[in-house]
């Protein structure tokens, strides 16, 4: 990719990973061509702060863990009531952190299987 379009992406999405993971981002995104880029730019990323509001207002009932694709959790916080409301305390206090690292859980296998088509 070129760098006008790395440093789009990284403008764009800067608040959906983790500082520490921007340089990893920007390594991976440099093997990728330009032919190819649109999938990256088109990339699906979940939003922090939505995840955490959705935690603070429905996290009890396993939402947050659901909307990132964490169904069994989501099923398992759901029935304890989020873990007798330990659990969505916690993930009040995670849920930012835990999207990020989702975002680029995301990122990377998306970028894996670009390098096979």
């Amino acid at each position: 990719m070129t760098s006008e379009k790395i440093d789009l992406f990284i403008a764009n999405h800067s608040k959906d990973f983790e500082m520490t993971q921007v340089p990893q981002i920007k390594s991976i995104l440099e093997k990728i061509s330009d032919e190819k880029s649109f999938i990256i730019l088109g990339m699906d990323v979940k939003s922090p702060t939505t995840i955490l509001i959705v935690s603070l207002l429905v996290g009890g009932f396993g939402v947050d863990r659901f909307m990132l694709g964490q169904v069994g959790l989501g099923v398992l916080k759901l029935l304890t009531m989020g873990g007798f409301g330990i659990w969505t305390i916690v993930d009040w206090c995670t849920a930012m952190k835990r999207t990020r690292q989702h975002n680029f859980e995301e990122f990377v296998k998306i970028t894996s299987t670009i390098g096979t088509l």
